[in-house]
């Protein structure tokens, strides 16, 4: 029902093959009922090639943690309260005085690591697939395009390290990753990317998170438009950037949904 979900992960993307007109975008190739965009392309024999990778075990964790300080889009905040609810003068519950703290959430959901579904941005409200925002958009949730129809997603990883690859700790803000830059990173670390993979970008920009926050959330590098027009091998390919918006969305308002509805292809 919702459009966003707080993950431990970086927000995904798909780029797409060809340049993407008004037209273009409100079809789905996957069909009128399709909701998920690329991620129809983890199959299951995706998932086993995946898992084969897999030799010491080692895991990372790549989400940013959401409190009070983190920082956030206006008006965005985050408020947790902690209680003990009808524990207030006595002991504990029951005969073995059980106590214990719960918790109250008052948030937007879009701070920190998240993953948008294809309800989240439109063009003149109209959304992914064809959908027009007065037909699934309710106060209480989307009736479509949530992100709740994404399935999970198992598939093989390509870290992309973009400080190294313009020699530098944290990327400059605007800077854009575009076709170029995204295949010269790939063949100086030797690796290929290939359909149906995430694609992660280190730019060492959350090293700002609590050191520099006004700067942190004045701009960032990221994805540029020309980066959704990539070699057909190369179309369904999911893309990973952190904090969570790619540069094109900088640019202007039209340049960040035209980017969001080609990555969503």
């Amino acid at each position: 029902m919702r459009n966003t979900l707080v993950l431990c992960c970086v927000a995904a993307l798909s780029a797409m093959s060809g340049t993407a007109s008004a037209q273009d975008w409100t079809k789905s190739k996957w069909g009128p009922n399709d909701e998920i965009g690329a991620a129809n392309y983890m199959t299951p024999e995706l998932v086993v090639k995946a898992t084969s990778l897999v030799k010491t075990g080692k895991t990372y964790a790549l989400g940013i943690p959401v409190t009070p300080q983190t920082p956030a889009y206006p008006p965005r905040q985050f408020k947790l309260t902690i209680v003990q609810p009808g524990q207030a003068g006595i002991p504990g519950l029951g005969p073995n005085k059980a106590t214990y703290n719960d918790d109250i959430l008052d948030t937007w959901v879009g701070i920190g690591s998240q993953l948008d579904g294809l309800g989240h941005l439109g063009v003149e409200h109209v959304y992914y697939n064809g959908n027009k925002l007065a037909d699934f958009a309710d106060p209480n949730g989307l009736k479509k395009l949530g992100i709740e129809k994404v399935p999970p997603m198992v598939t093989r990883g390509v870290l992309l390290d973009m400080a190294a690859y313009f020699k530098t700790d944290i990327v400059k803000e605007g800077t854009a990753f575009n076709v170029k830059e995204i295949e010269e990173a790939a063949k100086a670390q030797n690796v290929e990317i290939r359909q149906g993979d995430v694609v992660i970008f280190h730019t060492g920009w959350l090293s700002l998170i609590g050191k520099d926050d006004k700067r942190y959330s004045a701009g960032e590098p990221g994805l540029g438009v020309e980066a959704r027009s990539t070699s057909p091998a190369r179309a369904s390919s999911l893309s990973a950037l952190t904090p969570g918006r790619s540069r094109c969305c900088r640019s202007s308002p039209r340049t960040c949904s035209r980017c969001t509805r080609s990555c969503s292809r």
